[in-house]
């Protein structure tokens, strides 16, 4: 029961830490606007969470940022878009994780993952839900630029937290690495 509340504390924590992030945290881009570091605590949430708890934190944290932004008409996609990041990323580092010896890698590779899901998402919901068909293109570059920065501010938090010893106390989703029968016996 206690291990469940503190699933439910944490997640509130990143849904806010996901809010804020993408709503205060501006750093301009050359693709004409801003990034934020809103993927990067999505990636967080994730490997630090599991799938479905990140997905819970990441898709309402932004789009708790949607809504008090004042963009309404992209609550949906974001919730869904950022939901599926987390769960791309968790799966997909938790498995490299096993198959590899430096757990970067495993985070590199599901942030990927994670990035090329937003990058898509957003692609297909201006396409298709806004009727913009082929000039929903023009959003890639400037998503590309975004994905990249809370590909690259993730990584680097992920390697600093571990660093601290924090993660003695929290278990981490992603390298919590289930042993094999085998193992458990020697």
């Amino acid at each position: 029961m206690k291990r469940k509340s503190e699933k439910f504390v944490f997640t509130a924590m990143f849904a806010a830490l996901i809010c804020v992030a993408t709503m205060i945290i501006r750093v301009p881009s050359p693709m004409n606007g801003y990034v934020n570091f809103g993927d990067c605590f999505v990636l967080l949430a994730a490997w630090i969470l599991g799938p479905v708890y990140g997905f819970a934190a990441g898709g309402l944290g932004s789009a708790m940022a949607d809504l008090i932004s004042g963009y309404v008409a992209y609550i949906p996609a974001t919730f869904l878009i950022k939901g599926l990041m987390a769960l791309a990323a968790a799966f997909v580092s938790r498995q490299m994780i096993k198959k590899v010896s430096d757990p970067v890698v495993g985070y590199a590779v599901g942030s990927l993952l994670a990035e090329i899901i937003m990058i898509a998402g957003y692609f297909l919901y201006a396409a298709l839900i806004f009727g913009k068909g082929l000039a929903a293109l023009l959003s890639v570059p400037g998503n590309i630029v975004q994905g990249l920065v809370g590909m690259s501010a993730g990584i680097v938090l992920i390697i600093l937290l571990r660093q601290t010893g924090l993660f003695r106390q929290i278990p981490v989703y992603a390298e919590q690495i289930p042993r094999s029968h085998d193992e458990r016996l020697t």
